[in-house]
């Protein structure tokens, strides 16, 4: 019998651009964490983009990013990995992601270094999407056309609780389907009037969740959540420190409001880790932080084994693909503000984010995003 031979199986990544970006925000943002002195407030987000070209000329792009801190760690990390994948098969991602893991394993398996492996690893799955004329969903397995959406940019703790409400009702205009206020202020009662105002201006029927940004010791977090449990949540989100899976499977026991939380880890092994305490009834982990598509399927893997809802952070432009492949219902978290890096936007209908048909991602980078651009290194040579 004569083996098929395709000619995808014979081609290999010949050139790659490697891009540091900085996106401004507009207003300066705040949650928990900055009203407490343990952060400054965020200014602008550091994205690294990583574009692929094959030596039979397809092409791919992938992402990742850093808040606050990080970005130019990532940037120098990705470059000097990125000689490792040229010559390589692109079909083989996840050959390939051990590979560039390996490439800097004394800086370990999480965290920075994993985060600019994330932006290869995504790269290579749009190009193959791309190759096979598919969008990324479909290449890996849809289960909807669409998926649930919340918004979290119009409910950060620098906004007057005025605003606030007709933030979330602007949102609900737009046709997003919940509506996420940070908490987790000095004085709970600020935080609890917030909510209160929502709700009452919203309606009973709205989903709501809230996000602590890992603000509260566990005693408090017991009042809170206690208290909470009045406004019909769709779920308290980082109510703890990040780490501490023993203190979140308490709440996850006591309460009948589902506790979300995973977003701040960065690795495989550390969301095992949450799974197996039964820390969260909503795992939310973000696919450029733990390092890519590849880790991010270990992940949700793992997830939907243990029974829990999913909730990937940030980055809709990504997870609206991998929240469409989630065999239970998804929450996407909807962030306007990487758009101006994009050519291409997302639909929003009827409370839900459609999934693009484009191939791959369905994204090209936008002239605003180069002209925001800081550092960019090639490798390779172009086809």
């Amino acid at each position: 019998m004569t083996a098929i031979t395709s000619s995808a199986s014979n081609d290999s990544i010949a050139w790659m651009r490697i891009s540091s970006c900085y996106l401004p925000l507009a207003t300066p943002i705040s949650d928990a964490k900055v009203l407490t002195g343990r952060q400054k407030p965020m200014t602008e987000i550091a994205m690294l983009f990583v574009e692929i070209q094959s030596k039979d000329g397809h092409q791919g792009l992938g992402l990742s990013y850093s808040k606050r801190a990080g970005g130019p760690g990532q940037f120098a990390h990705a470059k000097e990995i990125a000689p490792a994948l040229i010559g390589e098969d692109p079909s083989d991602i996840s050959k390939l992601w051990t590979k560039l893991c390996w490439a800097g394993a004394s800086v370990g398996r999480s965290g920075m270094s994993t985060q600019a492996i994330g932006a290869f690893d995504v790269a290579l799955y749009d190009l193959k999407a791309r190759r096979a004329g598919l969008s990324l969903s479909k290449l890996l397995g849809s289960q909807r056309d669409s998926v649930q959406c919340y918004n979290t940019s119009g409910g950060f703790l620098h906004t007057p609780i005025e605003q606030l409400v007709v933030n979330a009702a602007a949102s609900r205009e737009r046709g997003i389907g919940g509506i996420k206020l940070k908490v987790g202020q000095p004085d709970g009662k600020l935080d609890i009037q917030r909510v209160e105002a929502v709700r009452k201006h919203l309606g009973e029927h709205v989903p709501i969740m809230v996000d602590a940004n890992q603000q509260w010791d566990r005693p408090t977090a017991q009042r809170m959540c206690r208290i909470f449990e009045q406004f019909n949540l769709v779920w308290i989100e980082e109510p703890l420190d990040a780490y501490d899976n023993e203190g979140h499977a308490a709440l996850a026991a006591t309460f009948d409001t589902p506790i979300a939380t995973g977003e701040m880890l960065t690795s495989v092994a550390e969301h095992g880790e949450l799974i197996r305490h039964r820390a969260a009834d909503y795992l939310m982990p973000d696919a450029p932080r733990v390092g890519g598509i590849t880790p991010f399927l270990k992940i949700a893997s793992q997830a939907e084994h243990a029974g829990l809802m999913l909730g990937p952070h940030f980055a809709m432009e990504l997870h609206v693909h991998l929240g469409a492949i989630y065999p239970t219902e998804p929450w996407v978290e909807h962030f306007d503000w990487l758009e101006p890096l994009f050519n291409e936007r997302l639909e929003i209908k009827d409370g839900r984010m459609i999934v693009p048909t484009r191939p791959g991602l369905g994204l090209s980078l936008s002239e605003q995003a180069r002209a925001w651009t800081r550092e960019v290194t090639e490798v390779g040579k172009r086809a």
